[in-house]
């Protein structure tokens, strides 16, 4: 459901030196979906000139990609519009910011942009950020400030009350395309007529839109079960959904982002779709940290959970084109289980898969879901 809020404004997103990359996950978020913002162009100088959607997946969008924030602004302008926004579209290990990027983000202040930025480094909290903001009249947001502890939620046990499909889209590493397969599955659901909603845990998901929405890894570890419950709760609570879908963060055994557990745990889901890259043999970002085998990780959830994994959804970075159907049929021949590259093909098929878990009439039955 769209906020009746959005689009907030017209935004130009950062990702200087980061887009196609792993770290630059929240602006192909952004290219591949927004309702919060209208993305007008992507900084980027190592791929200015393109289009954004085709640099991503072979697919123009019309968002282009410029070398500098100057241009991006006269870009606009020259077309009539004026940038109301800067979204930090960079997510680099430790979200921290460049001496570039801080650069950056003064000159968007100068020119009156309204800055969101989903890292660790807040902007809210730079005096001389704070001072030019106030300058200027611009708002700075940081979206992975954590709440106060008056806003935050305990577990309670009301996760027991929702009687929708509960779907974890778990991975197997970090930045391996959980959030992008969860909204394109999201999608699928809905044009079949399983209503659905995508429960977003990261920053990514929150600047995109995602109307139930947690930045997980800013969370005090005593309420993230509670804040989890709390937002599929809600979910469940207005929207009355068929299927609810969480977005998975990090892996199980990644070993900086150890992700997942805790929504094992406090969503309690009924069954569970891994996102898997296979040709990463190391974990993202980390080098001689080999990726532990598909058949551990699933048997990892399983354990965990107590739960099944009823799909693989492929990431086909790397790998090429007429590789991808014989890799499908590798993976499922190896794991008894339907492999789908969502981004390329679509998300029907997993749609299908998982609609096959829904319970008759969850909202009268008062049963668990199967």
């Amino acid at each position: 459901m769209k906020d009746p809020g959005f689009p907030e404004g017209d935004a130009i997103v950062y990702c200087q030196g980061a887009f196609a990359t792993t770290n630059g996950k929240t602006a192909h978020g952004l290219v591949r979906r927004s309702q919060r913002y209208r993305v007008l162009s992507v900084v980027d100088s190592t791929h200015a000139g393109k289009d954004a959607g085709e640099v991503l997946d072979d697919r123009p969008v019309g968002i282009p990609v410029v070398a500098d924030l100057e241009t991006a602004r006269q870009l606009a302008i020259a077309e009539g519009i004026v940038p109301t926004h800067l979204v930090i579209g960079i997510a680099p290990d430790g979200g921290r910011l460049s001496q570039q990027a801080r650069t950056d983000v003064e000159k968007a202040i100068e020119f009156g942009l309204n800055i969101d930025s989903g890292l660790h480094d807040f902007l809210t909290e730079d005096p001389g950020f704070v001072a030019l903001a106030a300058e200027k009249g611009v708002v700075l947001r940081d979206i992975r400030k954590p709440p106060p502890r008056s806003e935050l939620h305990f577990f309670e046990g009301k996760i027991s009350e929702v009687k929708a499909l509960k779907i974890a889209l778990l991975g197997t590493d970090s930045a391996v395309g959980k959030r992008t397969t969860a909204w394109l599955l999201n999608d699928a659901l809905d044009a079949a007529r399983h209503p659905s909603v995508m429960v977003g845990t990261g920053q990514t998901a929150w600047l995109q839109g995602a109307r139930f929405s947690i930045v997980l890894d800013s969370l005090i570890s005593d309420f993230m079960a509670g804040e989890l419950e709390h937002a599929v709760w809600s979910a469940w609570h207005e929207q009355r959904p068929e299927v609810i879908i969480i977005e998975g963060q990090g892996s199980l055994l990644n070993p900086a982002y150890p992700g997942g557990y805790e929504i094992l745990a406090a969503t309690r889901p009924d069954v569970v779709v891994l996102q898997h890259a296979p040709a990463r043999s190391e974990y993202d970002g980390f080098p001689g940290y080999a990726m532990h085998p598909l058949d551990r990780q699933i048997a990892a959830i399983e354990l965990i959970s107590d739960r099944p994994v009823v799909s693989i959804s492929l990431n086909h970075e790397e790998l090429e084109p007429a590789e991808i159907p014989g890799i499908c049929e590798q993976i499922s021949a190896e794991t008894g289980l339907p492999v789908f590259d969502v981004l390329r093909d679509g998300a029907d098929g997993l749609a299908a898969v998982v609609a096959s878990y829904v319970p008759a009439t969850p909202d009268d039955t008062g049963e668990e879901p199967r």
